[in-house]
């Protein structure tokens, strides 16, 4: 082969790889966060035991909760804050009512600050990333079960910091209503 026949082949083949490469990085890079924790990503605990230690170090969790502009939802935890041990397993109750004339339909996003934590915080139950729809006025209750993995103070990251903020946002489903509706 000529090099003059060789160059747009070559070029070719540069253009579908990258092409794959953009197609794979969306859950390549899910992936990635899911398996390191970055950014706050949490775990979910579907493949991993229950700790059947409990570390007797306290934790303060902060929970942080607030609704998008676009959805008239009140938003708050039965506590502000918990105190919580390594491989003790906590439930926690968040209240939401619709203050809108309405029915809306949302879905919370979660994410931990500071976002080393997010490997070794485990979900058993939570009503994240799930569309959520409540009638005017309607008040729900939800619950989010999780755990704090032992191995969190073995880590040079995570082993001096006793203050973890759990955030939640539910943000309005426009998505939903175009897909009830159809």
């Amino acid at each position: 082969m000529t090099k003059k026949t060789l160059t747009p082949i070559i070029l070719a083949g540069i253009f579908f790889l990258m092409l794959g490469l953009s197609f794979a990085a969306v859950p390549l890079y899910d992936l990635f966060c899911r398996v390191t924790g970055f950014g706050g990503t949490t775990q979910n605990a579907e493949n991993k035991e229950i700790p059947k230690i409990v570390i007797n170090q306290d934790y303060k969790i902060r929970f942080d909760t607030n609704s998008n502009g676009a959805l008239d939802w009140k938003f708050y935890p039965e506590k502000n804050t918990i105190k919580l041990r390594p491989g003790e397993v906590h439930t926690v109750k968040f209240f939401v009512e619709n203050e809108s004339n309405q029915p809306t339909s949302g879905s919370a996003t979660f994410n931990v600050s500071p976002s080393p934590f997010g490997v070794y915080l485990n979900k058993i139950g939570c009503f994240c990333f799930e569309k959520q729809t409540l009638n005017p006025g309607q008040k729900r209750n939800f619950v989010l079960t999780f755990f704090l993995d032992p191995k969190v103070v073995d880590d040079n990251k995570t082993n001096n910091i006793s203050d973890v903020t759990l955030s939640f946002t539910f943000f309005s489903s426009d998505y939903y209503k175009k897909k009830d509706s159809a």
